[in-house]
């Protein structure tokens, strides 16, 4: 009786499935929120700007639907090749949405960006408007102004106060995205977590990394490309590639007697271990890429030109 009342319920609720592009300036929770939303660990958070620099999907799925949702570069002024590129990754999640998620949050200008979020404002797909970190704020009343303000930038947005960090009405957001999808076929497999391979994933995780080890401008001038990614059925060996753009950089990010880059390599270790719960060999080697940032060759191979 159970089985018959499956089928049912699939034939009068047809499948549902759409892209739901998560956009907005740097630094302001995007790859928590889509972390959130996934439920697994996609993204890399850390405290600094220009966290993300590709467009990583994060793949949702149930008998009912699928949600393929996109986590972005944080919007910026290019100052060379690769944000250049960066940007290209964010504009292009207007293009393809089913669903849009501006998000921003309690302390940015609004203005930061105006060209782009001009461009949102003239969307036509449904556009959810998140305010992150809503738990920094004292009272209702500072929120009331803020959604208020909003309420007249982006008009037809609808508006939701969230804290990804503290996971409030992240539920409702949610909700709300699963009722805007429209009726479709999965895009991929029903299995799919994300569209990435293993590989872009170590060299993330590795990246992240650099970024909580290494100040000022070195993890913004470094790159990773893993050269050897070798799976057993218990454990991963894998030779990966620090590329910096000047001799200098090289002795700050392996630090005296290779102290730094072992820090590295060990966190590393750890949550790639953790990622793909198995074993894992990590060998890391420094080399400089001259001013890697700004050459199209190396953008390509570092994935950002296709």
């Amino acid at each position: 009786m159970e089985e018959e009342k499956k089928e049912i319920t699939s034939e009068n609720s047809p499948h549902k499935a759409g892209f739901v592009n998560i956009v907005g300036n740097p630094n302001v929770g995007k790859s928590t929120l889509m972390n959130d939303l996934v439920g697994e660990r996609i993204s890399i958070i850390t405290q600094k700007a220009q966290t993300t620099r590709h467009r990583i999907m994060g793949i949702v799925n149930t008998p009912e639907y699928q949600i393929v949702y996109s986590d972005t570069p944080g919007v910026l002024k290019p100052k060379y090749k690769l944000q250049e590129s960066m940007l290209e990754f964010s504009e292009g999640a207007l293009t393809d949405a089913d669903v849009l998620l501006y998000v921003t949050d309690v302390v940015e200008d609004a203005e930061k960006n105006k060209d782009f979020l001009d461009r949102v404002a003239k969307e036509k797909v449904p556009v959810l408007l998140v305010i992150n970190k809503v738990d920094l704020l004292k009272g209702n009343e500072e929120l009331e102004a803020l959604i208020a303000r909003w309420h007249e930038r982006l008009p037809n947005a609808e508006i939701f106060p969230v804290s990804a960090k503290e996971h409030f009405n992240v539920d409702n957001l949610k909700r709300r995205i699963e009722e805007l999808l429209p009726v479709s076929p999965p895009f991929f497999g029903k299995d799919a977590l994300t569209d990435k391979p293993a590989r872009f994933f170590v060299t993330e995780i590795i990246r992240e990394k650099l970024l909580l080890n290494y100040d000022k401008e070195i993890p913004y001038s470094t790159e990773v490309l893993v050269e050897k990614f070798e799976e057993k059925d218990n454990s991963i060996h894998i030779m990966a590639v620090i590329y910096v753009e000047r001799d200098s950089q090289k002795g700050i990010i392996i630090g005296k007697g290779g102290e730094k880059i072992k820090k590295v390599g060990i966190q590393a270790r750890q949550d790639i271990e953790t990622f793909f719960d198995k074993k894992v060999f990590l060998e890391l080697f420094v080399k400089v890429e001259k001013d890697w940032r700004n050459r199209e060759n190396k953008l390509r191979q570092f994935g950002y030109i296709e």
